[in-house]
């Protein structure tokens, strides 16, 4: 009899927790749609002034830096950060888990701050190698758009780190909806400030909506009574758990991220206008993979982390495989259908003004490609959200590690056949692959772990 009550103790209990996920994805998602819609009214405006015309490939190039940093710096924080801060948080208090996010923003700043200030030194000979097939003055224009938008690195990456925290308390509408900021304010940049500034005027909007982001998720962390000074409260042993995972995912992050730089590099390359093509035709792709790996991966790591922590490796399994499954039932079709239309897409989203019926043609080949990914990936930010929650990030670093050279290898190989299409195909093969990695050490692992404590 007793056994039947835990069992169904169990069971309520993961329903709840899954009715919890659906919540916070349903949120997350609403709120990123409006961002995204905000963000592909920016890319229509950029289409109709810009086309695919140096210029944009000289400001995707500038931005590919800043946004290189904080992916590595704050997304890896922040992923390190959020499972200790839950079980500091619930194991000792919520003024000890607000020392503990006290100390490491302190520590994230500072991380900022150093990386802004490396940047700014060796940003001519990065950019000057990646942009090797640029001539002098798209490069010249590069440079000098880069230091216009290195504010940004700053700005975001502490904004995410109070995104983190607000999340970490399932409090996700806020963290969801702030970046919307970033497209309005470059918007309203262009259709104002482009006569007189031209390209520049899009660097200036993306620096103001940054900064706008960041204010609006400070004083959600106010209402919250998140502290908002970063100060010191010495070398706990939390501390050092953050920092320790913080190591191989800063590690795994800089191989990841390395991809997009690679992608970009080899696409300049190839004919002029190939990085613009690439990246108009990841947008619709991107929009959808920002849409269901934000409402996924930020609705989860908090549930994983504390599946994780109590060792409910029965209820951790069973919340796994339903998103899992459910995942496979939505994108299979949804990728087989945007692939279909591809060219109507592109043509409906982009072809005004500088935007060319040949320019639609070779960017929905692209788009194509690209979206082949989207189960792949999907599935991969359910494994990898769960991975950290296990505080097992150095697998994450090896799966990149092995990623990154599937990726080169790939894109040398399909550009000989599709040209620059054939780094968007290269990117679906990389995270087929990754993903089935990360599925097979997560069965490993949880088997073992659930194991372990049914002897105990």
């Amino acid at each position: 009899m007793l056994k039947k009550q835990k069992s169904r103790s169990k069971t309520r209990h993961t329903a709840s927790t899954n009715r919890r996920i659906f919540s916070g994805m349903a949120v997350v998602a609403v709120m990123t749609l409006v961002v995204k819609l905000m963000a592909a009214a920016k890319e229509l405006v950029i289409a109709d002034y810009f086309g695919t015309g140096d210029m944009v490939d000289a400001f995707l190039f500038a931005y590919l830096l800043p946004a290189f940093a904080i992916n590595v710096l704050s997304g890896s924080f922040s992923a390190a950060m959020m499972p200790t801060y839950i079980r500091t948080r619930e194991n000792q208090g919520i003024q000890a888990a607000n020392k503990l996010f006290s100390s490491l923003m302190l520590v994230g700043v500072l991380f900022l701050l150093v990386a802004a200030g490396i940047l700014a030194v060796f940003a001519p000979t990065i950019l000057s190698i990646l942009g090797s097939g640029f001539n002098e003055q798209t490069m010249l224009l590069t440079q000098t758009l880069f230091y216009w938008l290195l504010p940004v690195l700053v700005f975001t990456g502490i904004g995410q780190l109070f995104a983190t925290i607000i999340n970490a308390r399932e409090r996700f509408a806020t963290v969801a909806l702030a970046p919307a900021l970033t497209p309005i304010c470059m918007v309203i940049a262009l259709i104002t400030l482009t006569d007189e500034w031209g390209i520049f005027a899009l660097a200036e909007g993306a620096v103001l909506g940054a900064a706008l982001e960041l204010l609006v998720l400070i004083i959600a962390a106010v209402r919250k009574n998140i502290p908002v000074l970063p100060r010191w409260h010495g070398m706990t042993e939390e501390l050092r758990t953050v920092i320790g995972q913080y190591t191989p995912m800063i590690a795994g992050a800089f191989l990841m991220s390395g991809t997009g730089l690679v992608d970009q590099s080899m696409a300049a390359m190839l004919e002029p206008g190939s990085v613009a093509t690439l990246n108009y035709a990841n947008k619709v792709v991107a929009m959808i993979l920002s849409i269901g790996s934000m409402a996924l991966g930020t609705a989860v790591l908090p549930h994983f982390s504390r599946l994780v922590g109590h060792k409910d490796w029965v209820g951790l399994r069973h919340t796994f495989r339903t998103y899992a499954w459910l995942i496979v039932f939505i994108s299979v079709p949804a990728t087989v259908l945007l692939f279909l239309f591809s060219q109507p897409i592109i043509q409906l989203l982009f072809e005004r003004g500088a935007f060319t019926s040949a320019d639609t043609r070779l960017v929905s080949q692209v788009q194509a490609y690209y979206l082949l990914q989207l189960p792949f990936y999907m599935l991969g930010i359910l494994g990898v959200r769960l991975i950290s929650a296990m505080t097992k990030n150095d697998i994450l670093m090896k799966i990149a590690a092995v990623s990154l050279i599937i990726n080169i290898a790939g894109n040398y190989l399909f550009m000989q056949h599709f040209g620059v299409a054939g780094i968007a195909l290269s990117t679906a093969m990389v995270y087929f692959i990754s993903t089935i990695m990360i599925l097979i050490f997560l069965n490993k692992s949880i088997v073992a772990s659930a194991a372990l404590v049914s002897k105990t």
